[in-house]
């Protein structure tokens, strides 16, 4: 029976961030991951905020294989026939060191672990971890292969659906209203194609996000992100909202008529899907993380529901990077003291609660529930299309005033369900 001090369950972000940390302090750390490499099974939109993490993995950001640094920010309304576009480009965003940047996941996820195995973690692929190993209720390793592993404390990076954190009781089976499914391509395109259709220069990027008829009205929205030599183009549809629309499409269907819309379609042409991948994400914020922490074992990533939704903004990465960091720090405490109880583990939480982390999730505690008004993704886009629609209108005859046109959109009622709507945005 092999001994580590350290088991960790996945080499996504969180995983190799804590095995990045821990294998710099002299500590015995295995990484355990089921895809056939680091990357292989992780998806994301495509987007890391660098400045939160920044200081967390000091000389790691020079070297670390980041597609596009990120200076133009787009968000689009799209009706059934018409779309409204905000593009916003500025100073900051051009200024070193630059705010956010696209990634590749296969082959960042593959970079930062042979940066953890070159301080001495120890990474196997192609195991998947099936039961965790108890003594007294306290976590004291793992069966993973047929083989069983011990170590003094498990940390559970495995994943929004964690097998790991359910087995040993920290989590519950999650509700539908919890989660979305993402559905994202890699489509190959010349980096001048790509420079051009989107007005960037060198190695500048662009991201968009999309909602409205990008998922016909459903909970969720499309994004873009360009990459160095491809597009990111996917979407991201609420769980929910799929179970209680017997009549919707599914979820690939919905990406195939995404991209084939005026918006989206040429951006894409001429382009080869290189990558088509689908993941389950955590859409639940803060009222839905699980607990964190328990005797011998730390949860970190999407495995915690790490992920945050605000809209305008759709973040997760950061947070595996710096839960799997805090995650590290707290084994290290632990070692120090020799005690790997739920009690020692605690500070776990408190780590995250004065970093960044829960701090943003508390500050957004209320996004989930305003974001779900279905008003978002079906009717404003609408809405402010016909308006901009009968604004924009030069008709044969006469045309109408400004006001009488305006009020033609907006009546009494509507002009109310809207302030109750902004209302409940300044929640967020």
């Amino acid at each position: 029976m092999e001994k580590f001090d350290v088991i960790i369950a996945g080499a996504g972000l969180a995983g190799l961030a804590a095995a990045y940390t821990l294998a710099g302090n002299d500590l015995e750390v295995l990484v355990l991951e089921r895809g056939d490499y680091p990357g292989a099974k992780n998806v994301t939109g495509g987007r890391l905020y660098v400045n939160p993490v920044r200081d967390l993995f000091p000389g790691l950001w020079d070297k670390a294989p980041l597609e596009r640094f990120i200076v133009h920010e787009g968000a689009v309304l799209m009706a059934k026939e018409r779309s409204v576009a905000i593009h916003y480009s500025g100073h900051e965003l051009r200024a070193e060191p630059h705010q956010s940047y696209s990634v590749l996941r296969a082959k960042f996820d593959r970079w930062l672990a042979e940066q953890a195995e070159a301080k001495g973690a120890m990474l196997l692929t192609r195991v998947r971890v099936d039961e965790v190993v108890k003594e007294n209720e306290k976590i004291v390793g793992v069966l993973a292969g047929g083989d069983e592993l011990r170590a003094d404390v498990v940390i559970a990076c495995d994943g929004v659906l964690s097998l790991v954190s359910e087995k040993a009781g920290l989590r519950a089976p999650g509700s539908p209203h919890d989660y979305a499914v993402g559905i994202k391509e890699v489509i190959a395109l010349d980096p001048g194609i790509i420079n051009d259709r989107f007005q960037l220069e060198g190695n500048e990027g662009a991201a968009r996000l999309y909602i409205g008829e990008a998922t016909q009205g459903l909970f969720g929205g499309g994004f873009l992100y360009t990459n160095k030599e491809s597009i990111s183009l996917g979407i991201v549809v609420g769980m929910q909202s799929l179970l209680e629309t017997g009549s919707a499409p599914d979820a690939p269907a919905l990406l195939d008529a995404f991209k084939q819309r005026p918006e989206i379609a040429p951006l894409i042409r001429g382009g080869t899907t290189e990558e088509y991948a689908a993941h389950v994400i955590p859409e639940g914020g803060f009222k839905a993380l699980g607990r964190l922490y328990g005797d011998g074992i730390l949860v970190a990533g999407d495995a915690a529901g790490l992920a945050l939704n605000i809209g305008f903004t759709v973040r997760g990465m950061e947070y595996a990077l710096a839960s799997g960091y805090y995650a590290a720090q707290t084994v290290l405490k632990a070692k120090e003291a020799g005690n790997f109880s739920s009690e020692n583990l605690s500070i776990y939480k408190q780590y995250l609660e004065e970093s960044f982390v829960l701090k943003d999730f508390k500050n957004f505690q209320e996004a989930p529930a305003v974001l779900s008004n279905p008003r978002f993704f079906r009717h404003y886009p609408d809405l402010v299309g016909n308006l901009l629609a009968d604004i924009y209108r030069v008709p044969p005859g006469p045309k109408e005033r400004l006001y009488p046109t305006i009020r033609k959109v907006f009546s009494l009622a509507e002009m109310w369900s809207q302030f109750k709507d902004l209302r409940e945005v300044t929640r967020i």
